[in-house]
């Protein structure tokens, strides 16, 4: 068996928020950017092949209603972005996550989702619509959400450089959905964050490190983490520190970026053999191997939400904090 060895990259953006799609453009252009930065600096050393980028990297939600998001700033995926990180994937022969974008789609003609795509030369692997949405603030839809709604939730590509699988931002405080993507193959977590002060990279509640080091060793997985580095002005009301890190399957940190905010590139080494080979091997700490799964009957029962939406209905801040409330008292 060919051993599997590699670099990954985990970027950090600060970029001004794009009020109109066409704004979008210039935040792809310096993606791009980015990625001949990530992979140049890696040429005398072990190669990149994966390069990750955080949550609202190409947009974030800066209007409060489902309206203008599907008016102003949400496309549809394929699109012009996806295309030219599949040309660049191509050019080096790498995967990149990208960063989020928002997304509207026929099928679901009331509902916008905050979505992630892995790309390689071949095209979008999978599409990572955010299932844990960050409410009460957050409008956009998880899939989750919407009845009748079929398509998987926790994809899993697997590619020649290990099995990934990805999740973004407040969808990591929920360790189920760390777990199903592992128990679906993932070898690889892709975290696309957009985490803010207080709780980022920083003492005293580095939530960030923390949740990134259990999700990593509670499944026997690495975790490659980008994070949302913009400065205040860019992304009020908030501060972001960044702090973009790789973390091995044993909840080592490989690597993080220095603390404050801005534009910053770490690059850690992914060994997949040896993950495969203590996965194999392994009997203690063995965490997927060790679940008792029906022990937890809270799963098998209905919290969040406390009703699925009309066709009619759109996600609105008041209309989350009812359904928060409700759900409580569940």
């Amino acid at each position: 068996m060919n051993h599997i060895r590699y670099s990954a990259a985990a970027i950090q953006t600060d970029f001004a928020n794009p009020v109109r799609r066409s704004e979008m453009r210039k935040n792809t252009d310096r993606i791009l950017n980015l990625i001949d930065s990530a992979v140049a600096g890696a040429v005398p050393f072990l190669p990149v092949k994966l390069v990750t980028f955080p949550e609202f990297a190409h947009a974030a939600p800066v209007f409060p209603t489902v309206k203008e998001l599907h008016e102003k700033l949400a496309v549809e995926i394929p699109n012009e972005h996806t295309d030219r990180l599949q040309a660049k994937a191509k050019e080096y022969g790498i995967y990149i996550q990208s960063g989020s974008m928002l997304e509207i789609d026929k099928k679901y003609p009331n509902h916008v989702f905050n979505t992630t795509c892995l790309i390689g030369a071949e095209g979008i692997l999978y599409k990572y619509r955010k299932v844990n949405t960050w409410i009460p603030y957050e409008v956009h839809s998880s899939p989750h959400d919407i009845e009748g709604y079929e398509e998987e939730l926790f994809p899993i590509a697997k590619t020649e450089i290990g099995n990934i699988g990805t999740a973004i931002c407040y969808d990591w405080l929920f360790p189920e959905v760390l777990r199903q993507l592992a128990m679906n193959g993932a070898e690889i977590l892709v975290r696309v964050s957009a985490y803010m002060d207080p709780w980022n990279a920083t003492e005293p509640m580095d939530w960030w490190t923390l949740v990134n080091r259990c999700r990593a060793l509670e499944n026997m997985c690495y975790v490659v983490a980008s994070n949302q580095a913009a400065s205040l002005k860019h992304y009020p009301p908030y501060s972001w520190s960044g702090g973009s890190m790789i973390v091995d399957f044993e909840g080592r940190v490989l690597t993080k970026a220095s603390e404050g905010a801005g534009e910053k590139i770490v690059v850690a080494p992914i060994d997949i053999s040896a993950l495969r080979h203590e996965r194999e091997t392994r009997k203690g700490h063995h965490l997927l191997s060790h679940l008792r799964t029906e022990a937890y009957p809270v799963y098998q029962k209905h919290i969040y939400p406390p009703k699925f939406l009309k066709d009619d209905e759109t996600l609105s801040y008041e209309g989350n904090n009812e359904l928060i409330e409700t759900a409580k008292k569940k």
